[in-house]
């Protein structure tokens, strides 16, 4: 039991050491203040003619 609480913890560990940091930098880049450069980005994207001959 203690050895299957070990790997329990480790595996919560390392879930946590690998993803915080890509939860911190997309939580960085989805800031109020960065979200209208994304939705223009998005936006060009979506009505671009590029895409609009592609389908």
């Amino acid at each position: 039991m203690f050895l299957f609480l070990f790997f329990v913890l480790l595996i919560q560990f390392f879930t946590y050491w690998i993803f915080e940091p890509l939860a911190f930098f997309i939580e960085y880049v989805l800031e109020i203040r960065f979200f209208p450069i994304i939705a223009l980005i998005g936006l060009f994207f979506l009505f671009s003619a590029k895409n609009i001959d592609q389908n």
